[in-house]
């Protein structure tokens, strides 16, 4: 259950089967899904002369070479290549497609080849995102895929977008699963049972269900709004928050003083080891990795700089263009570090992050209302910054008696934070507040969930920054350990009554166990570790999780995708 070796077995698949020089055209949603599982220096060594794209209309001709279109079947995607057959370029054309093509499109395609080079037709399902091992989305922008139509409810193109990359991953994947749901979720369920529509739909593809022990669990992010409003303190989860990645590149060029070849960097774990080890480091920790790859080769250079912050790593690396060359890898991440670095002390973000984890953790009104108006106050905090732990606020104090949320929104008005800003608030509490969510994810609902609330913040934690567990987390230990069975078969039911309660385990252990998490509404890299260190945890057992989303989070986009549905 790998989701990036699927993909580079049709990307591997795609560029070998055919051989000799060749051109690969693709198309606006196909680039990024290549770029990232495969690299250009790849594509180079098995023939790959060129690589475009199918909409450019500016390419030369060069009739002697091969050519090779991996696109989705979609209508803007078949019109380029529809164009591209009347006018042929290349000599031979051999046409892959990421999902499944209707018999109309392959007459289509038949009726405009009127050169007759189409010399293969077929359909290699990598119709989503893979970003690491464990985790993939949908690629669902607001600007090109809005994902809601009306409150609750899914917008036709994004449905049947999610459809379609969903049942490609289980392709992928050579799955039928069970399908289960969050009870109290409409968007869950419509999407299960459109999926469950197009696998019977599609059986010859799909196979049978006999003995099958995969698992696909679709949850809602209203059921968790507060994962995704919170700052992250490991590796790739502080670079999606504070700098933002897209489709594997993280863009620098605002950096100050950054050098032109930084200008934009790529991550991917099979690039590069730095990265793959350090991931799911927390900021502390990372430091010391980064400063023990500096130390190495410092002593082989027999440099005597003294080396003691991230600054002086940067500063060496500055001097020494030669290690840039020979340790490419490792100075771009003393690059990334150092921004994170400044970024975190530009945005005191360590007093923003200690508010957050005790409004996400802890039931203390009081002490977190007086700490929430000194935040509010502070004109060195920003205001997206407050806006969030207000919300967090919010969602948590919701159904406190006396809560003091529109003096918090005077408050932030006050202190000049823009009204489209405040009105987040409410956007959030129609989304995700009490009423909306199906669990206790404060453990405040109730006398005996407070109880144990309490009890929690007792027993302390080892670090107050990364105190919060997402509810996602606790859901698939649960199920994995067989815990609360009652609990949980009625909060995921199965989306066909008939079938029998899945038992996936038990006290004692698990038996063969494949669980796809899909989240609509977007996943975070908090959950993403979540699933990683589960699948270390249990791989003696034969677990395997992978976790997909509509889309990946970071507090920024997760509130912007709802400000445009959820107004108040």
């Amino acid at each position: 259950m790998d989701i990036v070796k699927a993909v580079q077995y049709y990307t591997n698949r795609i560029i070998t089967d055919t051989s000799s020089m060749k051109v690969l055209l693709l198309d606006r949603e196909t680039t990024p899904i290549i770029s990232l599982v495969s690299t250009q220096t790849h594509l180079l060594s098995k023939e790959v002369y060129l690589v475009d794209r199918i909409e450019n209309r500016q390419r030369d001709a060069m009739r002697h070479l091969k050519c090779v279109c991996f696109v989705r079947p979609t209508d803007a995607s078949l019109q380029a290549l529809r164009d591209e057959l009347r006018s042929p370029k290349y000599g031979d054309y051999y046409v892959y497609f990421s999902n499944m093509l209707k018999k109309s499109m392959v007459e289509m395609l038949a009726e405009n080849d009127e050169n007759e080079v189409v010399r293969e037709v077929q359909e290699f399902f990598a119709d989503f995102y893979a970003v690491t091992p464990c985790l993939f989305h949908m690629g669902l922008e607001p600007s090109t895929h809005p994902l809601f139509a009306e409150g609750h409810s899914w917008n036709p193109g994004a449905l049947g977008r999610t459809v379609q990359g969903l049942s490609a991953v289980l392709l992928a994947l050579k799955r039928r699963p069970n399908i289960r749901y969050e009870r109290n979720s409409a968007m869950a369920q419509r999407l299960g049972r459109e999926l469950d529509y197009l696998m019977d739909h599609e059986s010859s593809l799909f196979g049978s269900t006999g003995g099958n022990l995969t698992q696909l669990v679709i949850l809602d992010r209203k059921n968790d709004p507060v994962t995704p409003l919170l700052t992250h303190w490991t590796y790739h989860a502080m670079l999606h928050e504070l700098i933002g990645i897209t489709n594997g590149r993280i863009d620098l060029s605002h950096v100050p003083d950054i050098r032109p070849e930084s200008k934009e960097v790529m991550l991917a774990q099979d690039q590069d080891s730095f990265f793959k080890q350090s991931q799911f480091l927390n900021f502390g920790d990372l430091g010391v990795s980064v400063k023990e790859f500096v130390d190495s080769y410092q002593s082989q250079s027999q440099s005597h700089h003294k080396i003691e912050s991230i600054s002086d790593m940067k500063r060496f690396v500055e001097a020494y263009p030669e290690f840039r060359k020979l340790s490419g890898n490792v100075s771009k991440h003393v690059t990334l570090i150092g921004e994170l670095s400044r970024l975190v002390s530009q945005r005191h973000l360590l007093a923003v992050s200690e508010l957050e984890q005790s409004l996400a953790c802890n039931e203390q009104h009081g002490t977190d209302l007086r700490a929430l108006r000194a935040l509010i106050a502070n004109p060195k905090i920003q205001p997206e910054n407050k806006v969030r732990c207000v919300v967090l606020y919010a969602l948590r104090y919701e159904q406190t008696q006396g809560n003091a949320v529109n003096e918090l929104k005077q408050l932030l008005s006050s202190n000049g934070v823009d009204a489209d800003m405040v009105s987040i608030i409410d956007v959030m509490l129609r989304y995700g507040g009490a009423r909306e969510r199906q669990s206790d994810i404060f453990q405040n609902e109730n006398i005996f969930s407070r109880g144990k609330n309490i009890f929690k913040g007792l027993q302390g934690t080892e670090n107050v920054y990364t105190q919060h567990t997402p509810a996602l987390a606790i859901m698939l230990e649960d199920l994995v350990r067989g815990r609360q069975g009652l609990h949980w078969q009625e909060r995921l039911p199965n989306l066909d009554p008939n079938a029998r309660p899945p038992m996936l385990g038990n006290e004692n252990g698990m038996f063969n166990q494949d669980i796809v998490v899909f989240v609509v509404g977007g996943v975070t890299m908090e959950e993403e570790m979540a699933v990683a260190k589960l699948n270390a945890k249990f791989v003696t057992q034969n677990v395997r999780v992978v976790l997909g989303g509509t889309s990946i989070h970071n507090s920024r986009t997760f509130m912007s995708e709802l400000s445009t549905t959820f107004f108040p």
